[in-house]
């Protein structure tokens, strides 16, 4: 059946948050904070093992049992999201404890992530063609503004985001909602992540699946690309 819609996963396969490092230092700067007696360098590593930036690296290693149940609906709601990510954040001392809501709220703005360099080139290509595109995201937040800002969102018909449902992938039932707003077979639509678990769940309901590295910007400047190929 030819593709007549490509739903994309958002951070990690469109987009990729800043490093732990530039996350840190940009709320100290918006803060006023001086930077912790530890050093930048030596806290951010501390924040970025702990997985505290959402869009980051997980966890690096078993969480305490209330938190892991937190941790695994985290993207169910933005309450949810916010209370994980923050407990994270709170793992690693910082010089005001402000900062760890400062940081999440740092995590929401457009400033705080970057596309790919081959995003906005392929979902043009695809709207050229023809093709809808969606977006579906385990979020806790609204990115539409990140996409609006990148002058990216004219090329999104639809968003289907974890936390608006109150279901996260590999749910199948976020990838049917993304399929019907885009009025697509889910048998007509590929998936592309980066998250064979989480956007693998797209093969349940139908959907062809594709992915991707993720990998900082930097370091995959045309990974979407072949998109263009697997739609032909």
């Amino acid at each position: 059946m030819t593709v007549k819609g490509v739903l994309f996963d958002f951070s990690g396969t469109l987009f990729r948050v800043e490093s732990t490092a530039s996350w840190l230092r940009a709320v100290l700067h918006e803060t006023g904070t001086a930077p912790p007696d530890a050093g930048v360098p030596h806290t951010a590593a501390l924040l970025e093992a702990a997985g505290a930036l959402p869009g980051g690296a997980n966890p690096d290693g078993p969480l305490p049992a209330g938190l892991a149940a937190l941790w695994a609906v985290r993207d169910t709601s933005a309450e949810a999201h916010r209370a994980a990510y923050t407990a994270l954040s709170r793992r690693v001392p910082l010089p005001d404890p402000r900062l760890h809501d400062a940081l999440y709220d740092r995590h929401m703005t457009p400033a705080a992530w970057q596309p790919y360099p081959d995003t906005a080139e392929v979902l043009s290509a695809l709207r050229g063609r023809g093709v809808a595109v969606g977006v579906v995201s385990n979020i806790g937040w609204d990115l539409r503004p990140v996409f609006r800002d990148h002058g990216i969102d004219a090329y999104v018909h639809t968003y289907a985001l974890s936390y608006e449902h109150g279901i996260q992938k590999p749910d199948v039932r976020l990838f049917a909602l993304a399929c019907d707003a885009l009025g697509v077979d889910p048998r007509a639509a590929l998936m592309v992540g980066d998250d064979r678990r989480a956007d693998g769940g797209a093969a349940e309901l139908g959907c062809a699946v594709h992915f991707v590295d993720h990998r900082p910007v930097t370091e995959r400047p045309d990974g979407l690309r072949p998109v263009l190929d697997l739609i032909d």
